[in-house]
């Protein structure tokens, strides 16, 4: 491994831990960083898969107590029950058709036009859901409170993340506010369907992938993980408290800035 490609690595780690938990698209920066850069580390279609896995560990660390305690109390207490039938259920729908449309959204929309495009679009939709009396007038506050309906709801949302540069962190956020959760209560729901969600898509992706593992690509992979971690565990603590104060707006308009720049230099190019 060389000093240029241990730099990239670091690079990508900070930009993974920086936008999964925001509504900008964690894989849409990636594909546009690595394209920028040139990026050619080992696994470079598992790297980003990968050290997204460290962004979602550092959701584990942080709301460990909360995760102990539903797992402790899990067949006596029915906040935890609801809480957990929520998660599960909000993880099935990508669990099912993202096994069925992997090879399609791999070979078919990975590329920084259609990331570009998506984010425009996702920005917009942003704006236009914010707006919605719905997401001003929500009335779940938690995730335990949320009907069984509804969050089976936010999962089908979360498909569209499938698309790159949609953001899994938008679909499943703005998913909640359209079903009538709050916008603290959506952020921490797209943080905690995240953990199953990512492993299971890490996990699928390491086995389809089994055959390009190598001793120099876990090195350079490591490497991103760690730092994703690292900045992830900031960024989580730092984003409920800013959308119940700005909402996601902000992240609407910067999306819709960042594609329209990366189409004009696509297009320019």
């Amino acid at each position: 491994m060389d000093l240029t490609t241990a730099l990239q690595a670091v690079l990508l780690g900070i930009v993974e831990g920086v936008t999964e938990f925001l509504p900008i698209s964690s894989t849409g920066h990636l594909i546009l960083v690595q394209d920028f850069m040139g990026f050619q580390g080992p696994a470079g279609e598992l790297f980003p898969i990968v050290i997204q896995l460290g962004a979602i560990l550092s959701v584990c660390w942080l709301y460990r107590a909360k995760l102990i305690h539903t797992v402790a109390t899990l067949f006596r207490e029915k906040g935890a029950q609801a809480f957990t039938i929520n998660i599960l259920l909000a993880f099935l729908p990508a669990a099912i058709i993202g096994v069925f449309a992997y090879k399609t959204i791999k070979t078919a929309l990975f590329n920084p036009t259609v990331v570009s495009i998506a984010l425009i679009v996702g920005g917009i939709a942003i704006i236009i859901i914010e707006r919605l009396p719905i997401a001003k007038n929500a009335r779940y506050d938690s995730i335990e409170s949320i009907p069984a309906a509804r969050a089976l709801a936010i999962g089908f949302f979360q498909c569209v993340s499938m698309i790159p540069g949609t953001s899994r962190a938008a679909a499943t956020i703005m998913g909640a506010l359209l079903v009538g959760v709050t916008r603290q209560a959506a952020a921490e729901f797209s943080f905690i369907l995240a953990i199953p969600t990512m492993l299971a898509a890490t996990v699928y992706d390491l086995y389809k992938n089994r055959d390009t593992l190598s001793t120099e690509g876990l090195e350079v992979i490591a490497i991103g993980f760690v730092v994703s971690f690292i900045v992830a565990l900031f960024v989580v603590r730092w984003l409920i408290g800013y959308v119940s104060r700005h909402g996601f707006t902000p992240f609407a308009i910067y999306r819709i800035v960042l594609g329209v720049v990366m189409l004009g230099i696509i297009y320019a190019a």
